[in-house]
């Protein structure tokens, strides 16, 4: 019961700190101990173990346990930032960002890349219950869906260690602060654009093992609905992150030519859910022969250099002002000075280019 141990370590900790930490302050027995908090004599032995270790308290055989006046050094000024991919195409200036804004007040970074698996976030979270942080800043692994990994979230929040979640978190964990977009606000404000310009059979294609997906996916088809336009579930493809993987490793031409030939169905223009996948569609499109944006125009998420370097230039969602590597650095300074943090999720402004 590793939680409820050290739970009990910082109380007689912060009891040792109340009666001024002198030397030779006699802590209750562990009777007492086991009575007063209604846990096991196990659990209380481990404690006691912890404090003595850490040079807090010294026990005495057949005695008890006495204040030595020494208390653990500082906690360490370093924030683990944990991240789905290293390389994806909008983080790294995400983390100069977060990194820039910790440098500023004295903390440190500690990165670490899950790929989006699910075994990786847990041996990066259980690295962290071993090597301790005084933050955590994390972008959950596929936030889709139901992760095994909260029981390390748990603990870690339970050692009190403060915690912001990027883009999406662990939905078990209530209360944590999490700064992402407003996926919703943005997947309706593309569909209004298109609507604007004509459009009237809309398609789309979502990554689906991470939430922005089905929640850009929810803006668009609610935007559709109330525009009065056809909905077409067959015109709406969904992707992993396996077929991302195969898509960048110049794999993924079946993915995007079967969204061509079964899912496009007389559609005029797709939603994409980033850049990335719309550059590679475009240039699915103009190898079928089809224009852009004249036969099919193609709008998304995220303005990166994706939106630039292609074919044709997309008209795609920014932020205008707000970063969001600022905004999540921000809470998680909050929290460590104050205890408190709130959620934010970003509005979206749109930049039309050549796509769409």
């Amino acid at each position: 019961m590793p939680a409820k141990y050290l739970l009990l370590a910082e109380l007689l900790r912060k009891e040792l700190l109340l009666n001024g930490g002198q030397k030779g302050y006699k802590l209750p027995t562990e009777q007492e101990l086991t009575l007063r908090f209604q846990i096991s004599r196990q659990t209380v032995r481990h404690a006691l173990r912890l404090l003595e270790e850490e040079g807090t308290i010294q026990r005495r055989q057949g005695s008890g346990s006495y204040a030595t006046g020494r208390f653990p050094s500082a906690p360490p000024r370093q924030i683990a930032v944990v991240t789905s991919f290293l390389d994806d195409y909008i983080f790294p200036s995400i983390l100069h960002d977060i990194q820039a804004v910790f440098s500023r007040h004295g903390y440190s970074t500690l990165v670490y890349a899950t790929e989006n698996m699910v075994g990786a976030e847990r041996d990066v979270l259980r690295r962290l219950l071993e090597e301790p942080v005084c933050g955590l800043l994390a972008e959950g692994t596929k936030t889709s869906l139901p992760t095994p990994n909260e029981d390390l979230y748990q603990r870690l929040r339970q050692r009190g260690l403060p915690m912001v979640f990027l883009h999406g978190g662990c939905a078990g964990l209530s209360g944590v602060p999490c700064v992402g977009d407003d996926n919703y606000g943005g997947g309706y404000q593309l569909v209004e654009y298109l609507a604007s310009r004509g459009h009237r059979n809309i398609a789309g294609i979502f990554k689906s093992d991470d939430i922005q997906g089905p929640q850009r996916y929810h803006g668009v088809l609610s935007a559709i609905r109330d525009a009065g336009l056809p909905i077409q579930d067959g015109r709406f493809a969904w992707y992993d992150t396996e077929d991302r993987r195969q898509m960048l490793d110049g794999k993924g031409s079946r993915l995007l030519s079967d969204f061509l030939t079964s899912r496009l169905d007389g559609a005029t223009a797709v939603v994409c859910y980033n850049d990335e996948v719309a550059f590679h569609l475009i240039r699915e499109l103009l190898t079928a022969g089809l224009r852009v944006p004249e036969d099919v125009a193609v709008v998304s998420f995220d303005n990166s250099y994706y939106s630039q370097i292609g074919p044709v230039p997309i008209t795609s969602l920014y932020h205008q002002s707000a970063r969001i590597g600022q905004i999540a650095a921000q809470q998680m300074l909050s929290l460590l000075e104050s205890g408190t943090g709130q959620s934010q999720y970003l509005d979206w402004d749109l930049l039309p280019r050549a796509s769409g």
